[in-house]
């Protein structure tokens, strides 16, 4: 709590997912329903041309999915960081550049906060990747600028920021009995995180944390960018990926690429670009696979495959057999399946980075292996990832923890520290 009663707020802008917290009068971290009785809010909006509305989170997705006229935005947050940002796009009866958006979704967050805590404090913390951009310092600092001007239209005068696996440690430690240190493993949409850090009951209350957090790191590789290589490798190529066309050379794949990537999708759609899909027609032998592409683009299908897959990899994780992944709208009886073998396979070379950026947060740490590890993040629920795991730190525990709400809860402790 903060200004006498007034707590501050602790923001957990996600790639895929945001949760916002506070700590309540009794003490307590709470996470603030944002979507009905739901503590997390899809990071989407959609700009409804229809009635001129705008919508976020699951009703935005729903919009979509059946098929009302408008604009769709997902995974704003990877667009931190990019030339993009700051570019104007066309949403059915205005422009708006990317950074307004993410401010009016920022802005949405708190709105909602409000309707449950009332009035709130002039501060902000929130939560941030180790990297919004791999190997790009200027990037990065441009990324966490945009996102502190999007919290500032949002109404916040003093805006902080943490880093988000140590945000997530803090919340873990708050039901550890005894002193270890962790590795904090925060695998969400679109970056991979980890921090080692000393936690204990004893330790809660010290003044200065800092010397507990023996190393960070991260790479941008997480749940967006295991969606998209599953697409690429299950769905991709019944639309013409890798289809040899009469000369022999393959279809240009760079269409493709930006098909399986939710923030580019949107993209594609413009006259421009549907008309550079059409003229692709001599690059296919099999003209049956251009009707699929240019049935995707003209009906505005990508986000509703997109969707398919994810929640395809979500099946197939959870319960280790076959996902069928359907393609009706494209073409009636088209269906792509996923199955654990096809999933092992397709994400080996992304679980190795992720593993690695692990491995080396350890050896930072001057450790050969962890006293656990902690899982958080809504990505790291991914069987081929915690069994990868599993294999780099034998022996050590994993333990799982509160995947999409902990980085928002550790951040309202850290807040209501001050």
């Amino acid at each position: 709590m903060s200004m006498a009663g007034v707590p501050t707020l602790g923001i957990d802008f996600g790639t895929s997912n945001s949760a916002v917290a506070c700590v309540d009068a009794g003490g307590a971290a709470r996470l603030l329903p944002l979507e009905g009785a739901a503590t997390t809010l899809p990071t989407a909006v959609f700009f409804n041309a229809e009635d001129r509305t705008v919508h976020y989170g699951r009703e935005a997705m729903a919009l979509y999915l059946e098929g009302v006229d408008g604009r769709l935005m997902r995974s704003l947050k990877s667009l931190l960081g990019s030339a993009l940002l700051r570019e104007r796009t066309a949403v059915g009866w205005t422009d708006v550049s990317y950074q307004e958006i993410v401010g009016r979704f920022l802005g949405e967050l708190v709105r909602r906060a409000r309707t449950h805590v009332g009035e709130v404090a002039p501060r902000l913390l929130l939560g941030r990747p180790v990297h919004f951009v791999d190997d790009d310092p200027a990037r990065d600092a441009q990324a966490q600028a945009s996102l502190r001007e999007a919290a500032e239209a949002a109404g916040f005068a003093d805006v902080a920021f943490e880093f988000e696996p140590i945000a997530a440690a803090f919340d873990h430690e708050r039901r550890l009995d005894r002193e270890q240190v962790v590795l904090v493993v925060d695998v969400g949409g679109g970056t991979s995180d980890f921090t080692v850090v000393r936690l204990g009951p004893q330790r809660i209350a010290l003044p200065d944390r800092r010397p507990d957090v023996l190393a960070t790191t991260g790479v941008h590789v997480a749940g967006t960018d295991f969606d998209r290589r599953l697409n690429l490798g299950q769905v991709m190529p019944l639309l013409g990926l890798g289809h040899a066309g009469p000369d022999g050379r393959p279809v240009p794949s760079p269409l493709y690429m930006e098909l399986a990537t939710w923030h580019m999708i949107n993209f594609l759609y413009t006259p421009r670009r549907l008309a550079e899909a059409r003229a692709l027609r001599t690059n296919f032998a099999d003209p049956a696979l251009h009707r699929r592409l240019l049935a995707v683009l003209d009906l505005k299908l990508g986000h509703r495959l997109a969707a398919e897959v994810e929640q395809a990899k979500i099946d197939c994780s959870v319960g280790g057999g076959a996902a069928t992944i359907d393609l009706g709208e494209v073409e009636t009886g088209l269906a792509a399946t996923l199955d654990a073998a096809d999933m092992a396979v397709q994400l080996d070379a992304l679980l190795g980075q992720v593993a690695a950026c692990a491995r080396d947060c350890v050896r930072a740490a001057g450790l050969q292996a962890p006293d656990a590890v902690y899982l958080t993040g809504g990505s790291s629920a991914l069987a081929p990832l915690q069994a990868r795991l599993r294999s780099e730190f034998p022996g050590v525990p994993l333990v799982e923890g509160d995947l999409f709400g902990g980085v928002a809860a550790g951040l309202a402790w850290a807040a209501a520290r001050g």
